[in-house]
């Protein structure tokens, strides 16, 4: 039996989180780590690059346990539209505000998925707002305009 591991999704997963896991833990390295109650500027890309390279070597291996050939078919639009998602909250964000670009992102993103129910996706949206709204400006207290740049609470 010949494993063909090019093709092999699992391994070029694990791969992957186990490079970027490596590169945190890297970078990291020459930050203070600190301990658990006092965490130093290294503790949290150290202990995130560890988990990543955890999960990284657990899907290396179940990828090369199972060895079969990938089934996907790739679709340019769904990638097309969620990057596009991206650019409108960004662009959305600057003139309009947090909620209308968490909206417009809401629906650009939902587009790029096979079913498009406008009642899911506007209650989506509302419940994203709403709790994107509660912990960034209530919560965290982040200066994000809410609409057209007029609603700041601090």
């Amino acid at each position: 039996m010949k494993l063909d591991l090019r093709n092999n999704k699992d391994l070029l997963a694990g791969l992957l989180l186990l490079a970027i896991g490596g590169v945190a833990v890297v970078v990291a390295r020459d930050y203070p780590f600190g301990s658990a109650m006092r965490m130093g500027p290294g503790y949290f890309p150290t202990v995130l690059g560890g988990i990543l390279c955890a999960f990284g070597a657990y899907l290396a291996v179940r990828g090369i346990r199972a060895a079969r050939k990938p089934t996907v078919d790739w679709n340019v639009r769904p990638v097309a539209l969620l990057a596009a998602a991206i650019v409108v909250f960004g662009v959305v964000m600057s003139r309009l505000g947090l909620v209308p670009a968490l909206v417009a992102m809401t629906f650009v993103a939902a587009l790029a998925g096979r079913e498009f129910r406008i009642k899911e996706v506007a209650l989506l949206a509302v419940a994203l707002s709403a709790f994107a709204v509660v912990i960034f400006v209530y919560v965290l207290r982040l200066p994000y305009p809410l609409v057209a740049g007029f609603l700041w609470i601090r």
